[in-house]
This record gives structure tokens, C-alpha cells and sequence, in this order.
């Protein structure tokens, strides 16, 4: 296969895909950019790599790269995405897709007139277990989907530190909670209603926080089946060995099933009534290249070659700019019911916005 030939905006978070583009077969890395120079010469030497500018129009205009992968702050994603698209360039944008429903229908009509594609790096499904898990039930193996559990619980007191976690346009639940959100809507795409409560712990409280750092919500889809999602930042968790930061839990007619995340462990007990275990500790140095875990390039990886193949393949791939417009319309609707403590419909955002996915 022809190497999809990338550029990236953002060496933040877009470290990790400077790592996975330059490990894979089929991604060829050809510039990167970022207006902070500092960092941006710290990307050279971490990885050897010298095609760098600090001017996006430099990416927009090189005639050599057909995608850009896009990493900048949430609010600039939609300006990014267009200027892009304009550019006759694919795109790999970052969760959350964009920040506002109101810039939807330009985007959506700018991947209709150009024809290229928009991905949205919505990393956590390319996951080892939440692929395995994703496998097992398109197999049959705990027959039909009755109903499914998200979370994401985590000490992130750490995050703390950056200035920008405690302004008031910093919410956990884009930030954290968008993860297990986002295993919701890939078993039930079509959720009707959402409603949920937050409050700001102690903890947050103390650190600065100016949002909610715990959240619990229920989800019913339009065809009836109803789901969980809870995030909890600021406060200690279990060892790993009794629970995991996040975590999607299917439970259906046949069976049940529980992936992982950061511990890549998995458990099934199928239609047969067999139980099994897995884990994939040998591959733990794929997805974790970096000090510590905050960074995980080897899922990166697994979504660059997957949105590739399907740009070479001519196929479809998820998540797209539907689903991802279809998440930020959740996400917001999530939003909006922890302000106003009732429940709220994602598709009375959508026709707000006269938005049609």
C-alpha cells in the first residue's frame, strides 16, 4: 500500500502521533508544526525529525501532503478542519471533534463539495481490549446488546498543573469523560434522551477546578435500552489489580464482556458460559513509548493505518464527521443537563443548529 503522507499541527498531544507515524508502514511523517518554537525544537531532537515550521499555511501549501492531523486547542479545531478542507487536504482531528454545534453544517458541507475525509481521532476504541471486546460482540459471543457501562476514573490532581486546566473554558467532561462516552455511542449510536448530575469535589475545589471533576449519567437510546457513564478526576482509585481508570463493560442476552484500558486486560464469559482472561502486556511498550502513561502513541498508531488503509481502500471508517458532530451534540446535551438538572434530547440540539447526520 502507498503511504498516506502526513502532516501534523499541535506537538502536544500530537507527540504521540509524530511517534506513531514514524513507527508505521504506512504513514510517511513529511512536516510538522507548532507555533511554540520551544517545543517545536524539542520534537527535533526527541525524534530526529526536521521538517518543522511554525507556520500553519506552510502544511496547507506543500503540495506533497494529502492529510493533516490536527491537535490544537478544542476551539480552533473547526477553523483548522475548514482551512484544510480548503486545501483539498484529508483530516485526523483530535477529540472533541469541534467545540461548537453552530460550525457543523459548514464543515459538513465543505467534505461534500471537496470529497475528502474527515476522521476524528476518537483514540480509546483502537485500544487492544476495546478491539477485542468490539470483535467479540460483532461475533455473537455474548449474543445481543442488552446494555453497556462507561467509565473513567483517575487521579488527575496532576493535570492541576497546567494553567489552562484551571480556567473556566476547561471541563472534564470534553477532556475525560469523551473517552467512555464515546464507547456508548459506538454500541448505541442513537441515544435519545441523556440526564446526569456533577458536582466539584473537595479535591477539585482545592486545585483550583472551576467545573464539575465528577459526573454520573444515564443514557436511553430511541430504541429503548438504557446505559451508564460516570468520570471521577481528582480523587485516588483502587490498584489495578481490583479495578481499572477506564473501563467498557457490555452485558448481553448470552454473555458479558469487560475491557480494560490502561491495564490491556480483558474478560469475557461467552454464549457457552466459558470464562476467559486476556491481556497483552507484551505490547504495552506499543502503546506506552513515553515516561509514565500519559501519553499512548501505539493507539495512535492503530488509527492513523486504520483511517490510511480506508483513504487507500476507498472504504468506510469510523469515526467520521458525523459521528463526531453526533458526539459533540451528546457531549453538549451531557453538558446541558448538568446545568439545568433535567433531562435533555441530543436531536433538539441537532434541529436547534439544523443540523441533519
Amino acid at each position: 500500500m502507498e503511504k498516506l503522507r502526513l502532516g501534523i499541527l499541535g506537538l502536544g498531544e500530537g507527540r504521540s502521533t509524530m511517534s506513531a507515524a514514524l513507527q508505521s508502514e504506512y504513514i510517511e511523517l513529511v512536516q510538522i508544526c507548532d507555533l511554540n518554537e520551544e517545543l517545536g525544537r524539542k520534537r527535533i531532537k526527541e525524534f530526529d525529525f526536521h521538517a518543522y515550521t511554525q507556520r500553519y499555511e506552510d502544511l496547507l501549501e506543500n503540495p506533497a501532503i494529502e492529510a493533516i492531523a490536527i491537535y490544537t486547542p478544542d476551539h480552533l479545531h473547526a477553523t483548522h478542519i475548514k482551512q484544510a478542507l480548503e486545501h483539498n487536504k484529508h483530516v485526523i482531528c483530535t477529540k472533541p471533534f469541534i467545540d461548537n454545534l453552530a460550525d457543523a453544517n459548514e464543515l459538513l458541507a465543505l467534505v461534500k463539495r471537496i470529497g475528502k475525509r474527515v476522521f476524528v481521532g476518537q483514540s480509546s476504541r483502537f485500544f487492544e481490549p476495546m478491539k477485542k471486546q468490539r470483535a467479540d460482540f460483532e461475533e455473537g459471543l455474548i449474543g445481543d446488546l442488552i446494555t453497556i457501562e462507561g467509565y473513567y476514573h483517575a487521579d488527575h490532581r496532576w493535570f492541576l498543573e497546567k494553567p489552562w486546566s484551571l480556567q473556566s473554558s476547561f471541563k472534564w467532561l470534553y477532556g475525560g469523560l469523551s473517552h467512555p462516552v464515546d464507547f456508548i455511542r459506538w454500541y448505541l449510536p442513537d441515544i435519545e434522551e441523556v440526564m446526569g448530575y456533577g458536582m466539584l469535589s473537595a479535591n477539585g475545589r482545592k486545585g483550583g477546578l472551576q467545573n464539575a471533576d465528577t459526573m454520573h449519567f444515564i443514557f436511553k437510546a430511541t430504541d429503548g435500552r438504557v446505559a451508564r457513564v460516570s468520570g471521577a478526576y481528582t480523587g485516588p482509585v483502587q490498584p489495578v489489580t481490583r479495578d481499572s481508570e477506564m473501563s467498557c463493560i457490555l452485558r448481553g442476552t448470552e454473555g458479558c464482556s469487560q475491557a480494560d484500558y490502561m491495564d490491556l486486560r480483558y474478560a469475557i464469559t461467552d454464549r457457552t458460559g466459558e470464562e476467559r482472561m486476556l491481556t497483552w502486556e507484551h505490547k504495552l511498550k506499543h502503546y506506552f513509548r513515553f515516561e509514565g502513561k500519559s501519553h499512548h502513541a501505539g493507539e495512535y498508531q492503530n488509527y492513523l493505518e486504520h483511517f490510511a488503509k480506508a483513504i487507500r481502500e476507498d472504504i468506510a471508517a469510523f469515526p467520521d464527521i458525523k459521528e463526531g458532530i453526533g458526539t459533540i451534540a451528546l457531549l453538549q446535551a451531557m453538558d446541558e443537563s448538568l446545568a439545568t438538572n433535567k433531562p435533555v434530547r441530543p436531536k433538539d440540539l441537532l434541529a436547534e443548529y439544523s443540523i441533519t447526520l
